[in-house]
């Protein structure tokens, strides 16, 4: 018998037609044991080929935190793009496929013993820091190697901020980028991030405009810069439409040649915005129960092994394969497998009642949910399918 989902404008509005159909053409095929999580390698392909399209003098490294999958990374490879680590792991995966040093670059600003160990004998040259101890470990262990510090900018306006752990203000950056010389390292330049999901294309004004009152002073102090690293940030979209990359990318560019050299060397990290919309998790409902007021849907995937955003204000948009009237929904609480009361989903959901074992589709949920996973209470991490 024929999966039956009812296809609405707003679901084609937030992931693609072809991406949307692809995998309701996969889930036609017998035997499928759920949770899993489908990718459409075409959808990741047509992100590459536009980011920093329109960014002069960009090179694109993509956020492997996003989504270390081994085929993912590898469909990544091929389209030349560079990879941004942060752990020994990380750069375990991109070596074991044969990616060159010099397409890797790490910008968590603090790292371990361990990782900057294997990245000196891997020959990976390019770091992120913010403090003086960052420094102190770098000229011991890679001495010579090319640094950018990162500055605190603003995050308002995106839905995953990033302003707190790491960054400093211009001066104390200023510092540092004189100190990492003294030390015997190579400041190279200044990095930053808008904080991820970010939907006010206005942060990367603001940050560049930070960024270049660092690029003077470090100028005044006769230390010349060449790497300008603007980071990620760039949005999908979940629940509503948002400011697309073309948009952000001109914005940008039109800010950098006002502001800094014609040559200035420009970093991208991008990670949510090149997986994210080309992913959909493929959950089943495995409970129903209405407790007080409050209509309980449990399916097999939740914030432990796999929608952990969820719990940081991420929203996602569902698909219910039902065969029940659909233009009469209810209100839903939106659970996952564990027997933890932390893990909820969703609340107040609007949606169709759906059949134990029948499918909830979750769109726009490439990126941050498989490498967020764990075996939490026994429940595997889902598996990652490209189609």
């Amino acid at each position: 018998m024929p999966r039956t989902f009812k296809v609405e404008k707003y679901h084609t509005g937030i992931v693609s037609k072809t991406t949307l159909f692809k995998v309701l053409k996969y889930l036609e095929r017998k035997n499928i044991e759920t949770p899993f999580l489908l990718v459409d390698k075409e959808k990741v392909m047509e992100k590459v080929s536009l980011i920093g399209r329109n960014i002069k003098n960009s090179t694109v490294f993509y956020a492997v935190k996003a989504n270390p999958d081994i085929e993912v990374i590898k469909l990544v490879n091929k389209l030349e793009m560079g990879f941004e680590i942060a752990s020994e792991g990380e750069l375990k995966l991109l070596t074991s496929i044969g990616v060159k040093p010099d397409r890797i670059i790490s910008s968590n600003p603090v790292k371990s013993f361990k990782f900057l160990k294997i990245a000196a004998s891997c020959g990976v040259n390019y770091f992120s820091y913010d403090s003086v101890a960052e420094v102190d470990k770098l000229a011991r262990i890679l001495p010579g190697c090319n640094v950018y510090v990162r500055l605190s900018v603003p995050n308002e306006g995106s839905e995953w901020p990033l302003s707190k752990k790491f960054g400093v203000e211009v001066d104390e950056a200023a510092e540092l980028l004189s100190y990492a010389g003294d030390k015997g390292l190579n400041p190279a330049g200044v990095t930053f991030h808008v904080g991820s999901q970010c939907t006010n294309m206005y942060n990367w004004n603001s940050a560049l405009d930070k960024a270049k009152a660092l690029w003077d002073v470090a100028g005044e102090r006769g230390i010349r810069l060449s790497v300008l690293n603007i980071g990620g940030g760039y949005p999908i979209k979940y629940t509503k439409n948002v400011v697309d990359v073309d948009a952000i990318d001109k914005n940008i560019n039109k800010l950098i040649r006002e502001k800094f050299p014609h040559d200035v060397r420009v970093f991208i990290e991008p990670g949510r915005a090149v997986v994210g919309d080309a992913g959909i998790f493929v959950t089943s409902v495995i409970g129903k129960a209405k407790r007080a007021d409050t209509n309980w849907l449990h399916i097999d995937v939740g914030v432990f092994n796999g929608l952990m955003e969820s719990v940081g204000g991420i929203k996602y948009t569902y698909l219910v394969e039902t065969s029940r009237d659909t233009k009469h929904k209810k209100r839903w609480t939106l659970a996952g497998p564990s027997c933890d009361s932390f893990d909820v989903i969703d609340k107040d959901v609007m949606l169709p009642e759906p059949e134990i074992g029948g499918l909830v589709l979750i769109l726009s949920s490439g990126a941050y949910t498989i490498s967020y996973a764990s075996e939490f209470n026994g429940f595997s991490i889902p598996k990652t399918i490209l189609v």
